[in-house]
């Protein structure tokens, strides 16, 4: 029993049939082997199996095949490139199940290599020398835009359909998916997610907006209705991520999960979540196709979840909502040139699965002392509720985090109960904006490029998000340069050159600004000048911050991390967990806090629930998919930040997990290394 795809299949329901592994007998699975890349990790790749072969990457993006019985090295593939970053997995092309024509393809930063999957060389007939460039054909110079393929692109027939990761800021490279040739590299068809003239949804941006404006791109998956020829392709948000006003309107086909002819590129239908997005709401997740049963009749669905907890649920033909869907008045901005929307959608069924709100009564308690500092900072902040535009000056509280909700590890559906699985982050984020407008050069590309990661003052998030203050002290300026341009971790790369780049160094390496921001109150920021004709925004995020106490921990009450079963039919929750532990709260008698986690579920046959996806207590998990009792638990070598995968060889059924590590958490350790469950023979 192979595992073709990431999701386990062209849906994405990460369900396998295989049951030699089940709710009696789980408590007895052991490492059956386990293989080591020698490489530092972030590892968030789930392999895929085939035939007894499992073709999987490295941490710097080497392409490996072992033997999935014993894990015996058969091949690797180094393209020279060192690739940083996420990568999530491969894709794998056969011709038909009589044909021995088969293709492995593997995104390695901005390329597409084609490799025999039996040997791991390059196919020199795809593309130029086996490899095409994401880079071009996007109507921009190649050598000045940046996109990786951080999630592989799904097949349809001879085609392979690819989204890519764009920078978060401008400039960006517009979100194009685009569907190539499997045989030759040549590109079949191309669906702008920025509308160009005389296409639906132009008139959702500025004039003209095609041809500057960046992102709305694929980054978390697609999923493919064989059958139908759809494939269904969730979208992120248009830059900058926060602050709009040169891109006012509703911005389609950002944060929209598109239905497109899979053959053709053809917009069948669209569902925007967020109009224009001002919270970095990108749909973060691989769309899942599922079967269900509503009062005696089967249907054909596609499910969506989002960043803010909540999940949609749509006909895969017609796009028409299971559950109603409310347009909501929205916030207005109180940022100078900014239009918030005037109404954002919000499904009344299913109740969200990650908290909305915070209120004094949802603050931690884990210590009196941390619960007062909550309740004080709680009052500081500006509490409103959903999708209020930052402001200037003056923090806002976002629940859930910027970081979700759901997130890209996706969902698990049973297709014999219609049960979805879906795990969760469960704390809040701090959002503010900053304005500046007579910053030197150095500074203002740092402010509109860096900030809202490492903060308007080099300050960081720590530990997520690193204090850049000092940092040429630490680095070379060829290292630092190399990490803009390659990017590492979250930080996608930025094609920052010549003279931006050296007043950017220039800047970095000054000890501190030599004028510290003072708070800008809302007189000075509504006197404040508007973008520039050259586009660079006057008003950028101030950077990802938790809403954590001082010891680090989230101010809300846990659980800070859930897994949640859904009945898709019914719309009811059957029960939710706390997923995740902090080793150090679990020995003063907390195991139930539940973590921040990244990676998604499987669910098989055997009535489990496997996961691993929690960053602190680097476990593995097994559930009763019914109850939710944890049945069993093996403690990995590093955070397993991925979501597994299941097959079965000579009869033997496997569990495999990547563990490198969480980039999340750098006080955690790193590595490299695949760990293979079995039951003993």
């Amino acid at each position: 029993m192979d595992w073709p795809t990431i999701g386990g299949t062209a849906g994405n329901s990460h369900y396998s049939p295989l049951d030699q592994i089940n709710r009696s007998n789980v408590t007895g699975l052991k490492i059956a082997w386990s293989f080591d890349t020698g490489e530092l990790g972030g590892l968030e790749t789930t392999p895929i199996i085939i035939g007894g072969t499992l073709f999987t990457l490295t941490p710097s993006q080497k392409v490996i095949a072992l033997n999935a019985a014993d894990g015996k090295l058969l091949w690797k593939f180094d393209s020279s490139i060192k690739g940083t970053g996420p990568d999530r997995g491969l894709s794998f092309w056969t011709a038909g199940t009589n044909s021995k024509e088969e293709r492995l393809f593997a995104g390695i930063m901005n390329f597409v290599y084609a490799l025999d999957p039996e040997t791991g060389k390059v196919i020199s007939s795809f593309g130029q020398g086996g490899r095409i460039d994401l880079r071009e054909g996007l109507g921009r110079d190649p050598d000045h835009q940046s996109i990786a393929l951080t999630t592989p692109g799904v097949i349809y027939k001879d085609l392979l359909i690819v989204g890519g990761r764009t920078p978060e800021t401008l400039p960006a490279p517009p979100g194009d998916i685009r569907a190539f040739d499997v045989h030759t590299g040549a590109l079949r068809w191309s669906f702008h997610t920025i509308p160009h003239p005389g296409e639906p949804g132009y008139e959702s941006w500025p004039a003209n907006a095609w041809k500057t404006a960046g992102a709305a791109n694929n980054w978390a998956g697609m999923a493919v209705d064989q059958e139908r020829g759809i494939v269904f392709v969730p979208t992120g948000s248009a830059v900058p991520d926060f602050y709009g006003a040169s891109r006012l309107g509703n911005n389609l086909y950002a944060n929209t999960l598109l239905a497109l002819d899979a053959a053709t590129g053809k917009l069948l239908w669209h569902f925007q979540g967020v109009h224009h997005d001002l919270w970095d709401r990108d749909f973060p997740s691989p769309p899942l196709l599922a079967d269900i049963k509503r009062n005696g009749k089967l249907l054909n669905t596609v499910v969506q979840t989002t960043k803010q907890g909540t999940l949609f649920l749509f006909d895969r033909t017609t796009g028409k909502p299971l559950f109603p869907i409310e347009e909501r008045p929205g916030a207005s901005s109180s940022t100078p040139g900014e239009i918030a929307s005037k109404t954002q959608p919000h499904p009344l069924q299913p109740e969200p699965f990650a908290p909305q709100t915070v209120t004094e009564a949802t603050l931690t308690r884990r210590t009196p002392a941390a619960h007062e500092w909550a309740v004080k900072r709680l009052h500081e902040i500006r509490n409103d509720g959903s999708y209020v535009p930052l402001s200037v000056g003056e923090d806002t509280l976002v629940s859930p985090s910027f970081e979700g909700g759901a997130e890209w590890g996706g969902s698990a559906f049973d297709p014999k109960t219609g049960i979805l699985y879906v795990n969760a982050n469960n704390y809040a984020s701090i959002g503010a904006l900053a304005v500046h407008t007579t910053e030197s050069p150095g500074r203002r590309t740092y402010l509109s490029q860096c900030s809202v990661c490492h903060g308007d003052h080099r300050q960081g998030s720590p530990p997520e998000f690193p204090a850049l203050l000092g940092i040429t002290s630490r680095l070379t300026t060829d290292q630092v340069s190399a990490t803009i341009h390659q990017g590492k971790g979250r930080m996608p790369a930025f094609p920052i050159q010549d003279k931006s780049l050296n007043e950017l160094l220039s800047y970095l390496s000054t000890p501190s600004d030599a004028i510290a921001r003072p708070r800008v109150s809302e007189e000075q920021s509504s006197s404040a000048k508007l973008p520039s004709e050259e586009g660079n925004a006057q008003y950028t995020m101030t950077g990802y911050r938790r809403f954590n106490d001082p010891d680090g921990y989230p101010a809300t009450a846990p659980p800070w991390g859930t897994l949640n079963a859904l009945d898709l039919a019914s719309g009811k929750y059957l029960w939710r967990i706390p997923l995740g532990q902090y080793p150090e709260l679990a020995a003063q008698g907390m195991p139930d806090t539940g973590s921040e986690n990244y990676g998604g579920p499987l669910v098989t046959a055997g009535g489990l629930v496997f996961i691993a996806a929690t960053n602190f207590d680097h476990k593995m998990r097994a559930f009763d998919k019914t109850t939710g009792k944890l049945l069993w638990e093996s403690t990995l070598p590093f955070a397993g930040n991925a979501t597994p995968a299941t097959y079965a060889v000579n009869g033997r059924q496997f569990l495999v997990i990547a563990a490198g590590g969480s980039t999340m958490n750098p006080r955690g350790p790193l590595g490299g290394v695949y760990v293979v469950f079995a039951l003993p023979k």
